[in-house]
């Protein structure tokens, strides 16, 4: 695939292009009443080997005491910006990903090689932006990468069940900026999964995407418990109905999923979400390119696994 750097689009241009020694990238973050977790993901990024060129995060309508945090390190640090939209109070995915659109708006002008999200619930070790454009140096067609999510349970952060080496976490990712253009940046689905979207985007485009075990992205704040967390693993089943998943497929990533909290009720009640979709016959989002693009990747999956080739990474204590 013939890749050209010298295209509009309406993302400003590489500091490569402008002579620069270095790349340099640029960070959004979404949030939403974080006052418990936001200095904590703010503080790591001060941290940073490599500090981003510019880091916009966007308070979508919280109303407890995010935007005073943020506002307090943004006057003491110029490459943070504050930005403030008003909605609807209570989560939405839809929303978290227009609020991202719109801090990549406010970046056109900004001469950047790599946009990137980082959640306001996470925090990350100091060289973790300096390793992540180290392996987008080595590889020329990585499109998007980032690290392993490892959530806390009793003061120990575990690594996900979930995680994958070919599937990027959007909790904290880079993407070339080559590539955002082309994937058309972060979609804004009913049932989230933008960072899912962009990975199969890119892939039909001729990237790569790639997580990186060794990077870990501490995870701060629970998805949910009790109920809350049923409601979660639902919209996930309806998440991959949208996205065209193969039936089979599915049933037996809810099968491997069984020991995921809560146990057997989760994987219960994302099957279910995908089936009651199912039923429904609901409108699906993607195009019937982007759903035989998934369902052949699936497809290849379930043989390697039939094979014992790819078995699921144990979860391991990590801190």
């Amino acid at each position: 695939m013939t890749r050209t750097t010298d295209e509009p689009d309406g993302l400003g241009i590489t500091a490569k292009e402008q002579g620069l020694g270095r790349p340099e990238y640029c960070l959004m973050t979404a949030a939403y009443n974080e006052e418990a977790n936001i200095a904590r993901t703010i503080e790591s990024v001060l941290a940073q080997s490599l500090s981003p060129k510019r880091w916009f995060i966007v308070s979508d309508g919280s109303v407890d005491k995010t935007d005073e945090i943020i506002k307090d390190y943004a006057a003491k640090h110029d490459f943070i910006r504050f930005v403030r939209m008003t909605r609807v109070p209570g989560r939405s995915f839809g929303r978290k990903v227009m609020a991202l659109q719109s801090a990549s708006k406010l970046l056109e002008e900004v001469q950047f090689d790599f946009i990137g999200n980082l959640d306001a619930d996470v925090s990350v070790l100091p060289t973790y932006f300096e390793d992540l454009l180290a392996q987008f140096a080595k590889n020329p067609g990585l499109g998007i990468a980032g690290g392993f999510v490892c959530d806390e349970t009793d003061g120990k952060f575990q690594s996900r069940r979930s995680n994958r080496v070919y599937s990027v976490a959007h909790a904290g990712q880079l993407v070339r900026r080559e590539c955002y253009q082309a994937i058309g940046g972060y979609a804004v689905l009913e049932y989230g999964g933008e960072d899912w979207h962009a990975q199969i985007a890119a892939k039909m485009k001729g990237w790569t995407v790639e997580s990186l075990p060794e990077l870990k992205i501490f995870h701060h704040r629970p998805t949910g418990t009790g109920d809350n967390l049923v409601r979660h693993k639902f919209r996930q089943g309806r998440m991959d109905y949208s996205f065209g998943s193969d039936a089979l497929f599915e049933l037996l990533k809810c099968l491997e999923r069984l020991p995921e909290e809560p146990f057997f009720v989760g994987s219960l009640a994302r099957l279910l979400g995908f089936s009651w979709s199912w039923i429904r016959r609901d409108r699906r989002p993607v195009s019937g390119d982007f759903m035989a693009f998934l369902r052949n990747e699936q497809k290849q999956k379930l043989k390697a696994m039939m094979r014992g080739s790819h078995p699921s990474p144990r979860p391991n204590i990590v801190r």
